[in-house]
């Protein structure tokens, strides 16, 4: 079936309800799980003269990356599964864009992601890279909702 899942995550509830399911997926079915965590480095802000700067946290944002990935094979470890982790940096694009890239590299036949399942106005606001995924992947995606949240 599938042999190589690829799970975003972030550290969100969200996220962790996807990575979850992943890691139970991956054991039933014996397969290598890749997590990914995706750094955007672009802050675009207006400083007193009305102009555009961008800052870069990029450290503080790689470092939250390697312990959300950290928490993640953990997690993995503790089910007996042997996770990889890949953090890639992006500079303004989507989050569904980096996870769509990453599916060659890493193989993935199966994306598994967490998603607040949100709708209306609220979805038309926040966007959803779950959605985008889902809409744009060659491979199949399962979305996991997080039920705690309302």
């Amino acid at each position: 079936m599938y042999k190589q899942i690829l799970c975003p995550v972030d550290g969100s509830a969200t996220s962790n309800c996807g990575m979850r399911e992943a890691i139970r997926l991956a054991k039933y079915l014996n397969a290598k799980l890749r997590f990914l965590y995706v750094v955007d480095t672009y802050f675009p802000i207006l400083d007193v003269t009305g102009d555009f700067n961008v800052i870069y946290v990029a450290d503080m944002l790689r470092d939250n990356g390697k312990k959300v990935l950290k928490k993640a094979e953990v997690a993995a470890h503790k089910a007996g599964i042997v996770a990889e982790s890949k953090v890639v940096e992006s500079i303004g694009d989507q989050v569904a864009k980096c996870v769509l890239d990453d599916i060659d590299e890493s193989h993935a036949d199966l994306i598994v992601m967490g998603t607040h399942g949100l709708r209306g106005v609220e979805r038309l606001v926040m966007g959803s890279d779950a959605e985008t995924v889902a809409r744009s992947s060659p491979i199949p995606v399962l979305l996991v909702r997080n039920t705690q949240e309302s």
